[in-house]
């Protein structure tokens, strides 16, 4: 089997999932959703958030430590016997290097064992990507998340394919009303590789951990805590090779993002009042925050003015923004006295800054595109954004269409759901720059703004009404070099009533 795996591609297939019969993708540095309101964009979009976040945080590895007794958790108790760290260990002592760092194994390809190990340790998960799905929508129960119909189960697959195009890795997931099933196939053969260049400290301190763990251990000898850190360590550098890029965080920026910035010390203020006050008078029934607003309200109160002394790539692309859109800087205050982030507009060549909500709305709009680059998303992390052309000019919706395709030439990975034919134009217009060489793309307008077919995906979400749900389909740029969003027929519907009104005035005359 080819040595080599595509860890920039993804595929996520979605089957009964709230309003989506079907959904078959795969995911791009740029990837827009379009279509109808209320067919699902939102959902695919919260869902890939959620994969984002069980993926990438580390706690599900180590609840044992919390476990009752301090030991390991049941799970592993099941799963993983003596002979099984005992191969992990043998592995680490026969493969990496010795704890100089002084030589390296010809073969850092992990052992078939310990790649068996790594899929019924992802199998046992399923009760934590349940309930951070369950948080990051908001629901006490997944169930509701099942699309009604003649099934009574939501399938969710991640697939990671090889470069060979042999089978892939997935990760299936399936919610039931009763249970939620959760398995990791990893194919037999692959070849999971520790570079030993990138973590060098990590195998150093894997060597050290075989050292001790291999004498003591044989063949059904029980299994003990030390094992645990050194199976955590496997997982952090083969995780991205099992989950591509969802091995990195991901950030939500949620439709209607101007009344949260106007008003997020407001539901701050009172979700702590609230909790101060918890016992002492008869409880509310308070809607539940979904972990999406959430966590946009925490990394909100998060933000301080230090962080806009930041450099590099991130500083550079919010100065883009806003120098090319809103005319002037978004900025964190800490009034003195006030422990919490106040938000102010300052336009080009004034003195004084103006308090957001002052602002108009397109600068409330962007501004967490702009504070989050600045202080928040890393190069090789996601950005999720519903509906960027919210109040924004059909100019600045295209400009800011370009900006978004910096963020991508940058290495920063972007999801949008949109409404906007601006958008999708534009779109359409950077990818067919990027079929020019750079000497013609120099002469034409923003020739700097070009991304790759493969680095660009569109997928329009399509209502059915048997089954009652919405269907997802792939986006191709068409002959005229645009990506056909069913926008047309709404143009082409206005301009027939148009002619139709206008035939009716002229025989009345």
């Amino acid at each position: 089997m080819d040595d080599s795996i595509r860890n920039d591609s993804l595929e996520l297939e979605v089957n009964d999932f709230g309003p989506i019969v079907h959904a078959k993708i795969d995911l791009r540095p740029l990837t827009v959703f379009v279509g109808p309101s209320n067919t699902g964009k939102s959902y695919l979009a919260t869902l890939i958030y959620a994969l984002h976040r069980f993926f990438c945080d580390a706690s599900w590895y180590d609840r044992g430590l919390r476990d009752r007794d301090r030991n390991f958790p049941h799970f592993w108790h099941s799963r993983l016997s003596g002979k099984d760290v005992y191969d992990v260990a043998k592995w680490a002592e026969q493969t990496l290097v010795d704890s100089t760092g002084s030589s390296i194994a010809r073969d850092d390809s992990l052992s078939q064992s310990i790649i068996d190990i790594l899929g019924s340790v992802f199998g046992a998960q399923g009760d934590h990507i349940e309930n951070e799905i369950g948080r990051c929508f908001g629901t006490e129960s997944t169930k509701l998340l099942i699309r009604k119909g003649n099934r009574n189960n939501a399938r969710i697959v991640l697939k990671k394919p090889l470069a060979d195009d042999s089978e892939p890795f997935f990760h299936e997931l399936t919610l039931k009303p009763k249970r939620t099933a959760f398995q990791t196939s990893i194919p037999r053969g692959v070849r999971l590789r520790i570079n030993a260049d990138e973590n060098r400290h990590w195998i150093q301190i894997l060597q050290r951990m075989a050292d001790k763990l291999s004498k003591p251990y044989r063949e059904g000898a029980a299994l003990s805590l030390p094992a645990l850190p050194m199976l955590k360590q496997i997982i952090d550098i083969a995780l991205p090779q099992l989950v591509g890029p969802f091995h990195r965080p991901a950030f939500y920026l949620p439709a209607d993002r101007t009344g949260v910035m106007h008003s997020h010390q407001v539901v701050v203020g009172a979700l702590v009042q609230s909790a101060t006050t918890a016992g002492i008078r008869r409880p509310v029934n308070t809607p539940m925050l979904s972990g999406v607003l959430a966590d946009f309200l925490q990394q909100l109160i998060q933000l301080e003015p230090q962080s806009n002394r930041r450099t590099g790539s991130g500083r550079n692309l919010c100065t883009q923004i806003e120098e090319a859109i809103l005319g002037g800087s978004v900025q964190v205050e800490n009034p003195q006295g006030v422990n919490y982030p106040h938000f102010t507009y300052r336009p080009i060549g004034w003195k004084e800054p103006l308090p957001l909500k002052n602002a108009s709305s397109m600068v409330s709009e962007l501004a967490p595109v702009v504070l989050y680059l600045r202080d928040v998303v890393e190069l090789g992390e996601t950005l999720i954004i519903e509906e960027p052309e919210s109040h924004l000019h059909p100019a600045m919706q295209v400009e800011f269409t370009r900006q978004l395709a910096a963020l991508v030439q940058a290495g920063v990975r972007v999801i949008i759901t949109t409404h906007s034919e601006w958008v999708l134009e534009e779109l359409a217009n950077i990818v067919r720059r990027s079929e020019l060489s750079q000497s013609r793309r120099k002469d034409i307008t923003h020739g700097e703004f070009a991304l790759r077919r493969e680095q660009v995906g569109a997928w329009l979400f399509k209502p059915k009404r048997r089954p009652k749900g919405s269907v997802v389909k792939k986006i191709r740029l068409d002959d005229s070099g645009l990506f056909p969003s069913e926008f047309d027929e709404v143009a082409r519907t206005l301009h027939n009533d148009w002619a139709d009104i206008s035939s009716r005035i002229g025989e009345a005359e």
